[in-house]
């Protein structure tokens, strides 16, 4: 077999499982693990996995800070944006969660009828000052710099007081199997928190943000309403999602 085809298989492997054991491989192939090993660097160097001990693991997408994320695909963020706005209806409590893919929602939001805004995100409220129809409630406590949001006790708190029809979720990476992740422990439980209090979330996920895993899981993929993505998204790509959640929008 080809080293390109063994390699090809490690990844099929990968987006399949959410691991490759390099033992396993090694005896489906009848191939030595020392070979497997070998693959498992090269493709690490490439970027194409993260080696662990006895295999690897997908991808930890980068964190760049606040300001430098806002710019990356921002193309992409606006039609999500846009199609994350389009299921808000008049009267309803939405809960914008932080971060410069959900910050696209703001710029799209109904301005021909009323429905509250609460957020955790003393940016995403900043952004709406001056918007003509949405009562804006926002969530105080410890604020974590990263992602521009409030967590700790004081959030969970308040938050617990809520029952939004809508959350609009951002995190830094999908997996069909890791689920949906984030890099911090305490924002992962905020938005977790959220979700448990919401009658719907919905995810909004650039290209990038699929298929890789970061630290920290807010939730399983089927435990949300719908993911919205961008449509260059190839359908295989969408497939093990598409198994695990019907809803998924195409922006």
């Amino acid at each position: 077999m080809l080293t390109s085809q063994r390699k090809s298989l490690i990844l099929d492997t990968l987006r399949r499982d959410g691991q490759v054991i390099a033992k396993q491989v090694a005896e489906s192939l009848s191939l030595s693990e020392d070979t497997i090993r070998r693959d498992l660097r090269e493709m690490a160097a490439e970027g194409l996995l993260k080696r662990v001990h006895g295999g690897a693991m997908p991808l930890s997408p980068e964190l760049p800070d606040f300001s430098t994320r806002k710019d990356v695909s921002l193309a992409a963020k606006r039609r999500l944006g846009a199609k994350a706005a389009g299921l808000i209806r008049p009267g309803q409590m939405i809960f914008l969660d932080g971060g410069t893919t959900t910050a696209e929602v703001t710029r799209q939001l109904p301005r021909n009828f009323g429905f509250t805004v609460v957020t955790h995100s003393p940016t995403i409220a900043a952004d709406l000052e001056h918007h003509p129809t949405a009562e804006v409630i926002v969530i105080g406590g410890r604020l974590y710099k990263h992602s521009m949001v409030a967590t700790g006790a004081a959030a969970m708190a308040a938050i617990s007081q809520l029952r939004p029809d809508l959350f609009f979720l951002g995190v830094t990476a999908a997996h069909p199997v890791h689920g949906l992740s984030t890099g911090d422990f305490e924002e992962a439980a905020i938005k977790r928190h959220i979700a448990h209090s919401s009658a719907e979330t919905y995810v909004l996920l650039t290209g990038e943000k699929l298929d890789r895993v970061s630290a920290c899981q807010v939730l399983p993929v089927a435990d949300v309403s719908g993911l919205i993505v961008p449509e260059e998204v190839t359908q295989a790509q969408l497939a093990p999602y598409r198994s695990l959640n019907a809803a998924i929008l195409a922006a």
